[in-house]
């Protein structure tokens, strides 16, 4: 049977197939061939066998070395004093500030102060124009010496005209009216006597004083102005810098305790530090507690008295206030980094002679920085974990490490 020249070859399909079957079996075995050549060119050479005796003591020596005691800082417990401190923010505040103002009305003459200058009570600050108030207490005390005058004169006569009437020459009538019009010259004599003495404070009003101690400010008219009673700046304030006080509130559970050592006579010291608690500015006493508490806050206010003698403290300025309530004597004090907290609660670890080391709860008291006190659960003497607690465990060997020597002092000038 012939095949018409226009029929397909069946037969060339497959054959193509099948080659390109075989090309793609070949190409990934080349693939493989050649991964594994690189891994083997890349392997690295077996140790000897020296090398790995030596490999392998040392990973026993580390492993021997990770089992071997803890290191850890011990500190024995101590008896000592511990100081109950109350801390709080306060506001330095003067125990005077007087804006200084002119009493009369007049021209400012003389100013007697340099802005900021200590002055001491009494001191002229500065001068009204006095010549006004000098002519007012002539007038005054002429006024005055007129109506003396006339009363002399009319008690002269009344003394007339009593011995006239023991006589029977004149009537009783006109003694009784000569004797009113020496009462009248007598009031008249008590009103000059007193416009001379408003004349005379009129004229010390001239002379603007400092009424207490302390330290003015900045000037608020100049030399020449015209000054009033109803200048809302006044002439200069005055406050009063040594001694100054600072107010300060605590919470109302303290007031018992404060108000009892208080009245009791004690004296409690209190220390003045500003906003990063480093530096103490001031040292001064607990001088009075205010009468009452606060109800929207629960807090009382106290106020703490402070020499300032080197003007440390200013009025207005914010301090951080520690005071001393009491002092708490020979009692068990440990450092605070020893105390541990867990689910049981506070507890320490404590080194035993053999040297391991045991939890043990324990019951603290006052803090006062890095100290802390423990009511119950610890005797004094007793060796305890400062540093390293954190790998420990009960009956776990221990390596007593010596504490960390504080830091020497830089030289001066570096």
């Amino acid at each position: 049977m012939t095949k018409s020249p226009n029929e397909p070859l069946v037969t060339t399909a497959p054959a193509r197939r099948s080659w390109l079957r075989t090309a793609i079996v070949i190409a990934v075995v080349l693939l493989i061939l050649g991964a594994l050549l690189r891994r083997l060119a890349h392997r690295p050479a077996a140790a000897p066998p020296a090398a790995r005796q030596g490999m392998g003591m040392g990973m026993g020596m580390a492993d021997q070395f990770s089992t071997g005691p803890q290191p850890v800082t011990v500190q024995p417990a101590a008896t000592g004093d511990l100081g109950i401190y109350l801390e709080s923010l306060g506001t330095v505040t003067p125990l005077a500030t007087v804006t200084l103002r002119a009493q009369i009305s007049g021209q400012l003459v003389e100013v007697d102060f340099k802005e900021g200058q200590l002055v001491k009570k009494g001191d002229v600050l500065a001068v009204i124009d006095p010549r006004p108030y000098e002519v007012a207490l002539q007038q005054a005390h002429g006024q005055l010496v007129q109506i003396q005058s006339q009363l002399k004169a009319a008690q002269a006569d009344l003394a007339r005209y009593e011995t006239l009437s023991k006589q029977d020459s004149i009537s009783s009538q006109q003694v009784d009216t000569q004797r009113a019009l020496v009462s009248q010259y007598e009031g008249q004599v008590e009103t000059e006597e007193a416009a001379v003495s408003g004349a005379k404070l009129n004229l010390a009003y001239c002379h603007v004083t400092a009424p207490v101690s302390g330290r003015v400010g900045l000037r608020q008219v100049d030399l020449g102005n015209y000054v009033t009673p109803g200048d809302a700046n006044g002439l200069v304030v005055l406050t009063q810098v040594t001694p100054i006080t600072a107010i300060y509130t605590l919470s109302e559970d303290n007031m018992l305790d404060v108000s009892s050592r208080l009245h009791s006579g004690a004296t409690i010291p209190v220390d003045a530090y500003d906003r990063t608690q480093t530096r103490k500015l001031a040292s001064g006493v607990l001088s009075t507690i205010d009468n009452e508490v606060d109800p929207t806050t629960g807090t009382f206010k106290l106020r703490a008295l402070f020499p300032n003698t080197e003007e440390s403290l200013f009025p207005n300025e914010f301090v951080n206030v520690r005071m001393l309530l009491t002092v708490d004597r020979g009692v068990t004090i440990i450092p605070t980094a020893a105390v541990e907290r867990g689910q049981p609660g506070t507890f320490v670890y404590v080194v035993k002679a053999d040297n391991t080391v045991a939890s043990r709860p324990v019951a603290l008291g006052s803090v006062e920085g890095e100290r802390v006190e423990v009511t119950s659960g610890l005797a004094p003497g007793e060796r305890i974990v400062t540093d390293g607690a954190d790998k420990l465990k009960d009956g776990m060997q221990v390596s007593v490490q010596a504490p960390p020597a504080p830091a020497a002092a830089a030289p001066a000038g570096t």
